[in-house]
This record gives C-alpha cells, structure tokens and sequence, in this order.
C-alpha cells in the first residue's frame, strides 16, 4: 500500500506559490488570520498556518480578540480588516462565540479575500463549477492529493462519508468537476459498508474516530482519511481504523502527516491567487 504523504504535496504548491510570487521588488501577498477566543485547536491551526506562510514565502498578520467582545464591536473591527488594502486574504476562525451570528460574518468577508471559502459567493461558485471561487480548503486538498499523486478521478466511482459544508458537499462538486461518480454518505445512510465497498476512491470525513475499518474498503481502493480525532491514549488518529488497511488499499494518506499537512499549503495557494487577482495578473 502506497502512503501518500501530505509533505510532497505541500512541497510541489510550494514551488506553484513561489512561481506566482517571483516578481522582484512585487507586493508580498498578506493573509489576515483572525480569531476570537482562545480555544486550543484555534491556537495550534493558527501557529501551523503562520509558519506555513513564511515557508511560503509570505507575510500574514494576527488580530485576536477576546471571547467576550460585543458582536457590534467585532463587527467594526472585522470591517476595517475587511476593507484594509494591504490585506489580501482573510482567515476567520470559526465557530465564533454562540452570541455572535457567523453567518453574518461569512457573507461579510469579500469573496475575493475568502481563503477558506466561506463565504456564500464562493460556496455559489463553487457548486457551479466556476475556478473563480475559492473552494474550502481541506476540500481541494484532497484532489491536490490525488492530483499531486496522479492517481486517476475521471470514471471513478468516489465516495464520500461526510456531508459537511466545509468537506463533504463542496468535495463532492470538485470531483463531479473531475468526472467522478460521486455517492456522499451521511449517518442515515442504509448499509453504508455496502456503500463504501464499491468506492475507487474513500474519502472519510465523518470526524468520528475509527468509524470506517478494513471492512469497508473495496480491494485496491484509494482511502482519504480526512478525519483529526485524538483516541483513547490521547494520539491523534483518523476515521479510519489502519488494522489490516494495508491488505485492501492500493493507498492511503496517513494521519497525522497527510490531507491536514495539505489543508495549509492549499490556504497559501489562495493567498498567492488572490493577491495575483489583486494586483490585475
């Protein structure tokens, strides 16, 4: 079974952002990471998401704000990063505090500054099918995997375990966009082994630890494990048991170390597309 690391493919999207940013003397593309609160895995994405943007060979700003300031008082700050010239991508954190409406704030954020696709502009474009909308980013990391690892999409049967706006739905248009027949699986879906037995391509994004075991692999089948849960002993692990993986799956990507490493270098692609949108390129 092949290991499709998310580190080689972090590296060839870092060789595509340093191309589209090679301009001497040129603006340096600016990413916004804004966050509200301190929750721990905002904390941890956000200092991933630093240093991954410096190896990128762009900048980005931090504006973080207490949990208990007023959705009035965020609501003005956020407009004036919004608004700001020198900022050419946006990453919010979410969810925001429970009094404040995040919806609101995702139709706010100006779709050309939203690297993670939030905003409903880009959620339109990217179920039409349109290359002008930024896509979620853990979504288009998983066809950068499959790209990046040549691995067939076209006439493939995938499935998908996982309706979420942020993988299930908007992945399910980018492999249409593939040619893939695509099945997305939810929890009432009937006989969902079944189901997932006739998948060429797995994609497991349930966020549920160890949901999916050898079992549900068709022989020679390409597994995605999209999922970051910690098990029992407090490791991180996937949606997907490894027991026994190996003797069904022609690949898998691993976790840690796989679609996660991709969700980053996927931002910094669209923080390079934007400010080359920016600036007229």
């Amino acid at each position: 079974m092949k290991i499709l690391k998310g580190a080689e493919v972090s590296a060839k999207l870092k060789a595509q952002v340093l191309e589209m940013t090679a301009a001497p003397g040129g603006h340096v593309p600016t990413a916004a990471i804004v966050r509200v609160g301190e929750r721990p895995d905002d904390l941890s994405y956000e200092r991933n998401v630093i240093k991954k943007i410096a190896a990128f060979g762009m900048e980005s700003r931090t504006y973080t704000f207490p949990e208990t300031i007023s959705e009035a008082e965020f609501l003005e700050k956020f407009r004036e990063i919004n608004e700001d010239d020198e900022i050419d991508g946006i990453l919010l954190f979410r969810p925001l505090p429970k009094h404040m409406d995040g919806s609101l704030f995702d139709s706010m954020i100006r779709p050309e500054k939203d690297l993670d696709g939030i905003s409903p502009v880009n959620t339109a474009k990217v179920f039409a099918g349109d290359p002008d909308g930024f896509a979620p980013c853990t979504a288009e990391a998983v066809v950068e995997v499959l790209k990046a690892y040549e691995i067939p999409i076209e006439g493939r049967r995938a499935v998908i375990v996982g309706r979420s706006m942020v993988v299930g739905r908007p992945l399910s248009m980018l492999l249409l966009k593939e040619n893939a027949t695509v099945t997305v699986c939810h929890t009432k879906t009937a006989d969902l082994k079944a189901v997932c037995r006739e998948a060429d391509i797995l994609v497991a994004a349930a966020g549920k630890a160890g949901m999916l075991d050898v079992e549900y692999v068709k022989d020679n089948a390409v597994v995605l494990d999209v999922g970051i849960n910690v098990d029992e002993n407090g490791k991180l692990c996937g949606d997907v048991k490894r027991d026994g993986l190996e003797a069904a799956a022609s690949a898998a990507t691993p976790v840690p170390g796989g679609i996660g490493a991709v969700t980053t270098a996927v931002l910094c692609k669209h923080l390079a597309q934007a400010a080359a949108k920016r600036a007229g390129k």
